[in-house]
């Protein structure tokens, strides 16, 4: 079985201002805004949910095929993920456009300016699944990405029959409830967060109940209250892993990700998957970016038990 991960690939770039932004904004000039800000640093991260979600995969063993658009100035990165164990056998690069990059200028009380570039991500729709080899058997998960091609990859899925997760993260804003029970329908996981769900009940008009009839199983993330895992006949709540240490959030749910997608190709049940989606989701959290993190599967094995007790699933990943 292939993983394949296909989404958004980008660079960040993080600015911060020492001062405030409000303080650079005339109420009477409201009409004719020219500001520039004289930041004090600047940090350059790998990012993009697909080569987070990848990332952390390789992380723990795996080497996932990533599916997805970039630009010109890919070959760093793709040097980096390379490193770690991913295969970007399924990157197509688009000569003309700079990979997808977001810029965020925030001040010293969390206020922000922020542009996204999506760059060589609006060529996303010509890179597709058939071109990277998937067929029946493997795993998909389609996660943020160009609108049209996260569709276009779903359909992709049901007319090859690969069994496929849908991650439509922020992107959700962008779809109808038609375009929302066309990219579900026939999916073995739909993964959403709280203010996802919400907002995909009030598109669609579906209940929970309801949407089973288009997934087999609904996950709904839910920060530090943990997961819920919900299905037909049940739902099973997932604890956090609390971190040692809280430095930042980006990317935690994509890490989340991974460690569920780890535990669900091994055939683990759904209480020890999400519960290594959590733990996954731990190492991000405790530090500055969503590829900074580093372990291996030994490693993660250990603080699974440390975390949540003995697991005889868990000793079978180890052997």
């Amino acid at each position: 079985m292939k993983l394949i991960v296909t989404g958004s690939i980008a660079y960040d770039y993080l600015m911060t201002f020492p001062g405030k932004i409000t303080d650079q904004i005339l109420p009477d000039k409201l009409d004719h805004i020219s500001l520039s800000f004289l930041v004090d640093t600047m940090k350059k991260q790998q990012g993009g949910t697909a080569a987070n979600i990848a990332y952390s995969l390789a992380l723990l063993g795996e080497s996932p095929l990533l599916v997805g658009a970039v630009g010109q100035d890919f070959e760093p990165y793709r040097h980096f993920l390379e490193a770690a164990g991913v295969n970007t056998a399924g990157v197509v690069v688009f000569p003309e456009a700079f990979t997808a990059s977001f810029f965020a200028n925030t001040d010293q009380v969390g206020n922000q300016i922020c542009s996204f570039y999506s760059g060589a991500m609006q060529f996303a729709g010509q890179v597709t699944l058939n071109a990277s080899g998937v067929s029946a058997g493997d795993q998909v998960i389609i996660s943020p990405n160009d609108p049209e091609a996260m569709l276009m990859l779903a359909d992709e899925c049901r007319k090859i029959n690969v069994s496929f997760i849908c991650d439509p993260g922020q992107q959700i804003a962008r779809f109808n409830g038609d375009e929302l029970r066309r990219f579900v329908d026939r999916t073995k996981l739909l993964i959403l967060n709280e203010y996802e769900h919400d907002l995909f009940i009030k598109k669609t008009g579906l209940e929970d109940s309801d949407i089973h009839s288009l997934v087999d199983v609904l996950i709904v993330t839910l920060g530090e209250k943990g997961s819920r895992i919900l299905m037909a006949d049940q739902t099973i709540k997932i604890p956090i892993a609390s971190p040692n240490v809280i430095s930042d959030p980006t990317g935690v749910g994509d890490a989340f990700r991974s460690g569920l997608m780890k535990g669900m190709i091994h055939g683990f049940s759904w209480e020890t998957a999400g519960r290594m989606g959590s733990l996954a989701a731990a190492y991000v959290i405790e530090t500055e970016g969503p590829q900074s993190h580093r372990y291996d599967l030994g490693q993660f094995i250990h603080r699974y038990r440390q975390t949540f007790g003995a697991c005889e699933e868990m000793d079978r990943l180890w052997k």
